[in-house]
Order: structure tokens, then sequence, then C-alpha cells
């Protein structure tokens, strides 16, 4: 079994190649023609190949986590149909000749296809949403990212470079301003105090909040020191409303032998950069709030690839 151990630092690469990732933009006709040269290997998202359109665009949509509006939907497919003919750009660009595709772009949508362990990236930061598939099997890591369902980036690279990949994934956008923020870096709360104050402020009754923390059956806790009511309002009410965008993570093993266990990893992005929110139940049902950075992401996801990895018998 290979393990993978996302917390060390990457070896020191010995040469250029070795340390750069294999990157390359598609159009989703392109990446659905490679994907049939490659045996027909399916993509980690729903599209329809015999269907028109406007079916394939819902389809593919609602895969990416957006509502898209009559208007949107019909801007999107006549997009996909400006698109020039994938074999005629892919010859253009030399990833397709009379032999078939390049063998590293097929083999990185066939990794794609066929992984051991699986990572569904969404984030969310400002108004831009990204959608990232990893897929790594063995030595290899495969991923594909887009932003708006038309143009993709695939890339593929060897599993000790898949701690810089993932650290790029949380990167905030650079026109996202950051400043300071009134969530202490550790805090601790009920998950059900959050959870309430969230609704009550989503309601636009932020005037319930005092009256929830004054019913609620916990305490919050901020670096270390348990926090009145006032403190505790003012701080449960800011985890809510200065949240700027999100992260989630869904990893899972894929393995004929493996029992489909998922592991979840969840960060939201306030005025001062990433919160990790870790669920607790060694004392009650509760939720860890930890501000980390960007780097720390292979740090936070090493214990739930071991999670769900499945242990092969001796």
């Amino acid at each position: 079994m290979v393990t993978i151990d996302l917390t060390t630092p990457p070896a020191r690469p010995t040469s250029l190649l070795d340390g750069i990732a294999r990157r390359l933009a598609l159009t989703l006709p392109e990446l659905r023609l490679v994907a049939e040269l490659a045996g027909g290997a399916p993509l980690p998202f729903d599209v329809v190949p015999d269907a028109d359109e406007a079916v394939r665009a819902d389809s593919l949509s609602g895969r990416l986590g957006e509502d898209r509006g009559t208007a949107e939907d019909s801007a999107y497919v006549e997009a996909l149909r400006t698109l020039h003919d994938p074999h005629e750009t892919l010859r253009r660009r030399g990833l397709l000749t009379d032999d078939g595709a390049d063998p590293g772009v097929v083999g990185a949508v066939g990794l794609l296809a066929t992984p051991r362990l699986a990572l569904d990236i969404d984030v969310a930061a400002g108004s831009a949403q990204v959608k990232a598939w990893h897929r790594q099997s063995g030595g290899a890591v495969a991923s594909l990212s887009t932003c708006d369902g038309i143009v993709f980036e695939l890339a593929w690279f060897p599993v000790d470079q898949w701690t810089a990949e993932l650290a790029r994934v949380t990167a905030p956008p650079e026109d996202l301003p950051l400043g300071a923020s009134q969530v202490p870096e550790v805090l601790d709360v009920p998950y059900a105090l959050a959870d309430a104050v969230g609704e009550a402020m989503r309601s636009g009754r932020s005037d319930l909040v005092p009256v929830l923390v004054g019913q609620s059956g916990g305490t919050v806790v901020a670096d270390g020191a348990a926090l009145g009511d006032a403190e505790a309002a003012a701080v449960v009410s800011a985890l809510h409303a200065e949240g700027q965008g999100r992260l989630r993570i869904l990893a899972a093993e894929v393995s004929e032998r493996a029992t489909t266990s998922v592991g979840v990893v969840s960060w939201v992005l306030l005025k001062d950069g990433w919160h990790s929110l870790t669920p607790r139940h060694d004392d009650g049902a509760r939720v860890a709030v930890l501000r980390v950075d960007p780097a720390d992401l292979p740090t936070e996801l090493a214990p739930v690839l071991a999670q769900v990895t499945v242990r092969e018998e001796p």
C-alpha cells in the first residue's frame, strides 16, 4: 500500500521538470474528446455525451454547484456553441496526431477515471467559485479544475508535489481585501449555538443573538479563555457576518475492496483569512474554529486521508 505523507515538504527536485506540474488548458469539447480517446474514460462530473447542449449545460452546471437562471444558462450554451471543433484545435496545438492524442494528456485523463484516492474540492471566495477534482494512484496525481464549466485546467504531477498543488487551491484572490477580524485565532463554540446564531442573522434577526447566547447551555471559549455573554455574542456573530468565502473538500478512497467512507475538510474565509471548522464530540457537540494559512491545508487533510484509507490485512 502507498503511504502518502502530506505533512512533510516534498524532496528537492533533481531537475527543473521534476519540480513542475504539467498544466494544460482544455475547453469542455476538447476535454470530452480526449476522454473518448482515452478509452471512453468517464470525467469526474456529469456530462451526457449524446444529449443536446442545453442538457449538457444543465448537467455540468449542477455538478459545479451553481443555480443558473435562464439567461445565464442560455449564455453558457451559446458560449459552448461558439467553440471551434476540438479535433482542429487539438491538432493545431500539437496535442492530437494521426496516432492519437498526446500520451501525457491521455494518461492524466485516464488517471482521473481510475484513482485510488479522490478529492472533490469546492472553493468560493468573493465572487469567484472554483471546482477541482484531484485523483491519486500510486506515485501520480491528476487534477482538473474550472471556474466556468467551459475552460478547464488539466494538470498531472508526481505525488510528492501534491502538497504544493493543494496550497494553490486555497490562495485567496488578490483583489479580495483582508484585514483584521473580530474572530480570535482559536475559538470553540457549541454547535447548536453557532447554528442558531447563523439562522438568526440570515433571517435579519440579529437582535436575537444575545438571547440565544444567554439560553445556550455551553460556553464559548476564545484562545483558551471562557467568554462572557456579551463577548460571546459579538464573536459568534462575527463568525457569520465576516464570511467572504468557503472551502470544502470531500475525500474518499476509490477501490473495489473499499467500503466507501468520506472525510470532510471545511474552511471559512473571514476578514483576516482562512479559519478551519472542525467538529468535536469529546465535550458535547461543538465546533473548533482555528486560524489557518493556505500552506496548512495538507496538514489538515492528512488525517482525513488516513481516516478514509482502507488498510490491507497483513
